[in-house]
């Protein structure tokens, strides 16, 4: 009996044993169950996610695209009915405005209010990567900048707004490369090289200037914040230096854009154009040389004279190296296209062109260079020769290719300044600091611009005239690169003020000054309507004249053809050497170099040089002047390359400056001893004037 009990007692412990088993998997299986749910719910939530993120920089993108359509249609309206008030820069900063407010104040955002965020504490600084575990799962999270601690509770959570804010190294490596490329590629030589010497100074020297005018003008208004209380964070002597640099990189784009169309005086235009061109590359190598100045000691901010000097090392290391990178990239695109057969293939010679032009600016940005000095430099050695080599067709694509990449990179640039003004999170607007600004840019220019005239025109034969100063001082417009510049940092107090204050100064310029232009050169009465192969008459007392009682005027002629030996030798050399050796044009270098160079001339010379008996030459090439190219106009002679001149009658020389083809003409011989050059069988004529 008692054990029957007692089996009886086993079976019961047993089955409430198996009970709890079964029970126990139940648990197990629910919970499995509910963690693959659970899992799926992430998954699905990730998902969602993505798929939202994808639709939202859909949206961004068409915002951009239909605020270029818009600003698009709107300079076909202003230039069919010749509005000239807003250029179309201005334009596209208007719109930006009008999306940047409807995206601040039309879209509701969530924030911090009321809730704590996690706090954690490093021992090291901050990284640009930190990886979180949560539960055991990690996460990672990008660095995004400091938040001010008063602040933390406004912070915008907002996805359009954070996601329309670009990161600066678009602006840099895919919208600042077609803009500088097209104004190296576009840059017509005949007048700037015309105009060289000026045009180095006012963009070297006339930068350096202006960078240490504003940099000691600014330090004085922020030891002024710091006397009335509104400086809340620290703004060294650097700081000035550096926002000196990058605000006195000039844009004239507004200003060029009206010359052109008016045909304003294209010695004024090619001044106002170079200088806008080389002092970009100046600012930018000089805002690099300010931050690697590094004094030696506690104190990193106080002057060190071997700081200094090692800062004037980069500067001028930075600067030739990026040049002979673009130099040496145009070269070896232009020895591909003569050696090979691409021009047979018209598609395939822009596409290299295309991608060895755009890699220059990549290669010198990671050599440690300026990739704006190193394109804008390949641009122009690419016009020079390998521009030659390009079948018709090609020289068609590149030139629309890069004008239509320069449009649209330049307007999208002016469309993200008006967004930035509303979307930008980090603004620091200061009065003082702002005011201050712009009276220090004005001082700035000024003090490069009417100085540094006052000492070219003491060596020039063209005077810089006082209307030229004035329009050029009227000129000195901030753009893309100033805004390029200010925002590619913008991690501290000071660099968020500067990023502020070069929007707003942007602003200003282009609508005040660009609106502006046109009755300024009305004010200044400054030619429009000029040809600028007509006019090459400026250039023509670089020849010796007979007058009609027959005396010689070479008093100047002599002069002239003295101060320009350097540009003749360097011609000299590229025509009978380079051009020949990098294109199908030139002599061929059988008739220039030595007899006992002969096999390589032979290799390096193409047979276009031998075919063609009328040399090969692109449209801008007129620094270089065979027999028969160059007629000139000079007081009442017009003179010819073959030594023929005409004694036009006054009346009839105004008449065809008016654009009148009826002059009365009388032939009469000339002395073109000093007008012609003889190198090796090739006749050279340089009617250059160094206005330098």
């Amino acid at each position: 009996m008692e054990t029957a009990v007692g089996l009886l007692r086993g079976l019961r412990a047993l089955r409430g044993f198996s009970t709890l088993l079964a029970v126990s998997a139940l648990l197990q299986a629910a919970e499995l169950s509910a963690e693959d749910a659970g899992g799926g719910m992430e998954e699905l939530a990730t998902e969602k996610e993505a798929e939202e993120s994808h639709r939202q920089d859909s949206v961004n993108l068409l915002t951009f695209i239909l605020l270029l359509t818009l600003t698009i249609l709107t300079i076909w309206l202003f230039k069919h009915r010749r509005v000239r008030f807003l250029h179309e820069t201005g334009l596209a900063m208007i719109y930006g405005l009008l999306v940047g407010v409807i995206l601040r104040y039309g879209i509701p955002s969530t924030s911090y209010h009321n809730k704590t965020p996690p706090s954690c504490s490093m021992k090291e600084g901050p990284v640009s990567t930190l990886l979180l575990n949560v539960s055991g799962k990690f996460f990672e999270y990008t660095l995004k900048g400091e938040i001010n601690s008063r602040e933390i509770h406004n912070v915008e959570q907002n996805d359009m707004l954070r996601k329309v804010t670009f990161d600066p190294e678009v602006f840099f490596n895919i919208l600042l490369p077609p803009i500088i490329f097209h104004a190296g590629y576009s840059l017509k030589k005949r007048h700037f090289f015309r105009n060289l010497g000026s045009i180095i100074t006012y963009a070297f020297l006339g930068t350096a200037i202006s960078c240490f005018v504003i940099g000691n003008l600014m330090y004085g208004v922020v030891k002024l914040m710091q006397v009335v209380g509104q400086l809340t964070d620290k703004f060294y002597y650097t700081d000035c230096l550096f926002f000196g640099a990058i605000i006195s990189a000039t844009d004239p784009v507004t200003v060029l854009a009206i010359f052109n169309e008016l045909h304003a005086d294209v010695d004024l235009y090619a001044l106002l154009f170079g200088e806008s061109v080389m002092n970009d590359a100046v600012a930018i190598v000089l805002s690099s040389s300010i931050v690697a100045y590094q004094p030696s000691g506690v104190n990193t901010h106080t002057f060190d004279a071997s700081a200094f000097f090692k800062s004037v090392g980069i500067f001028l290391g930075i600067f030739s190296g990026s040049f002979a990178m673009g130099a040496v990239t145009g070269v070896v695109t232009a020895l591909v296209t003569k050696f090979t057969k691409l021009h047979c293939f018209p598609l395939l010679e822009t596409a290299l062109f295309f991608l060895m032009s755009w890699s220059t600016f990549l290669l010198a940005e990671a050599c440690g260079f300026t990739g704006v000095v190193a394109v804008l430099f390949c641009g122009i050695t690419q016009a020079h020769y390998t521009y030659n080599n390009l079948s018709e067709e090609s020289t068609k694509r590149t030139k629309q290719l890069f004008e239509v990449l320069h449009f649209l990179a330049e307007n999208f640039i002016f469309s993200y300044m008006g967004l930035a003004l509303f979307t930008f999170q980090n603004h620091v607007f200061s009065p003082i600091f702002i005011v201050g600004a712009f009276i220090a840019i004005f001082i700035g220019r000024a003090s490069n611009i009417y100085p540094l005239s006052f000492l070219l025109n003491l060596g020039r034969r063209h005077k810089i005239g006082g209307n030229f100063q004035h329009m050029m001082m009227f000129a000195g417009l901030r753009g893309a690169m100033a805004f390029a510049l200010a925002i590619r940092d913008t991690a501290t107090y000071a660099r968020q003020m500067m990023f502020t204050t070069t929007l707003l100064i942007v602003f200003f310029t282009v609508w005040v000054f660009g609106g502006g232009t046109t009755p300024m050169l009305s004010w200044l009465h400054i030619r429009v309507g000029v040809d600028p192969d007509q006019d090459l008459q400026q250039c023509g007392d670089s020849f010796q004249v007979l007058q009609g009682d027959g005396s010689q005027q070479e008093g100047q002629s002599k002069t002239k053809q003295e101060s320009a030996w350097l540009f003749r030798l360097w011609y000299t050399f590229d025509h009978n050497y380079l051009k020949p050796i990098l294109t199908h044009s030139g002599p061929p270098l059988t008739t220039t170099l030595p007899a006992c160079c002969g096999p390589l001339a032979h290799c390096l010379t193409s047979p276009q040089a031998y075919e063609n008996s009328e040399q090969l030459r692109d449209a801008d090439s007129d620094l270089i002047l065979t027999d028969g190219d160059l007629t000139l106009t000079y007081g009442d002679t017009a003179i010819t390359a073959n030594g023929a001149s005409s004694i036009a009658g006054r009346k009839g020389f105004n008449d065809k400056r008016n654009g009148s083809t009826s002059e009365e003409a009388l032939e009469r011989e000339l002395d073109t001893r000093e007008q012609e050059m003889l190198s090796r069988g090739t006749r050279l004529v340089f009617p250059i004037e160094d206005h330098a």
